[in-house]
């Protein structure tokens, strides 16, 4: 038989985690009769409530179940990294455990690996998010459609199934780099499934604003120049801008035009340009940064027990 991993990262998902089994288990069947075997690997991203315990009580209930407790909460991505590396299927996803992507589109994915596709993207067509999380998703998406991938899915994407060969790309990439961005760059020829979004019914979304605009960043600078290559433009057309500007006073002085501009003017320019070298530095710096994570010894993530 062939095999299929789904990674699953958890995070304050004890309420989900039934309903998420539940559902597993129907997908599992339909797996069997394409003579398809699952493997169910959860990970315990620090959760603080009894998602554990949950996960204990399917670890029993599913002979076929890895479960892999962190030591404290390190992230969605690393928390995902970790899970692929105990995979041993023929193929694998990874699976958000809030129910939002639904994981009865599962059999389909794995209609179109068996039939010779090595990546099935489930692309967000609509999503029953607030209004915000649209706005933020949609300038997220068309960043990186600019900067990054012309092709990236306009509604971006979690799920996606892939086949073993893309597996030691992940093992093997940058601390640093955003999973979803990672496996769409490597060039894999995708094959789309639309779907909607559901709208979270069991706890709280985790997915702070805060993380995702770490999840931006990390998208833009981990895979672009151009950023640095913007910062460069901007110093040198305000270093040409006050050129031009300081030959105009200078010229205008010594013909008796005009009076040379005061303190205001001054103070006005002295900030605008400390501002720009602000800016040009503070991109430096997040690249520089990027530098120093991937030489230090400091791991991802630390494991505190396997079950």
């Amino acid at each position: 038989m062939k095999k299929l991993s789904i990674v699953i990262p958890v995070y304050y998902n004890e309420l989900s985690l039934p309903l998420l089994f539940t559902e597993l288990l129907e997908i599992e069947k339909k797996l069997r009769s394409k003579n398809v075997e699952l493997e169910l690997i959860f990970v315990d991203d620090g959760s603080g409530d009894n998602s554990l315990h949950e996960l204990l009580k399917i670890k029993k209930q599913h002979k076929n179940t890895k479960v892999i407790k962190l030591t404290r909460n390190f992230g969605v991505v690393h928390a995902s990294k970790i899970g692929i590396q105990f995979v041993t299927g023929d193929c694998f996803l990874i699976l958000a455990a809030d129910l939002q992507d639904p994981p009865s589109i599962i059999p389909e994915m794995v209609d179109r690996w068996i039939n010779g596709v090595k990546f099935v993207v489930c692309v967000r067509e609509e999503r029953d998010d607030p209004i915000v999380s649209k706005i933020f998703s949609n300038i997220y998406y068309k960043l990186i459609r600019y900067f990054v991938i012309k092709d990236y899915p306009i509604g971006g994407f979690d799920m996606a199934l892939m086949d073993r060969d893309l597996l030691p790309y992940l093992l093997n990439s940058s601390k640093s780099l955003y999973t979803p961005v990672l496996i769409y760059w490597l060039g894999f020829k995708p094959e789309i499934l639309p779907y909607k979004r559901q709208k979270r019914t069991q706890g709280r979304s985790r997915w702070t604003f805060r993380k995702k605009i770490i999840a931006a960043i990390d998208s833009i600078l981990g895979f672009s120049v151009a950023p640095l290559r913007l910062a460069s433009l901007i110093g040198i057309m305000v270093s040409l801008g006050s050129f031009i500007y300081a030959a105009w006073i200078l010229i205008n002085a010594v013909l008796g035009r005009t009076e040379v501009p005061g303190f205001a003017t001054i103070a006005v320019l002295i900030s605008f340009l400390t501002g720009v070298i602000i800016f040009i530095l503070s991109v430096i710096g997040e690249y520089l940064w990027r530098i120093f994570i991937e030489i230090n010894k400091r791991p991802e993530s630390v494991i505190d027990e396997i079950y």
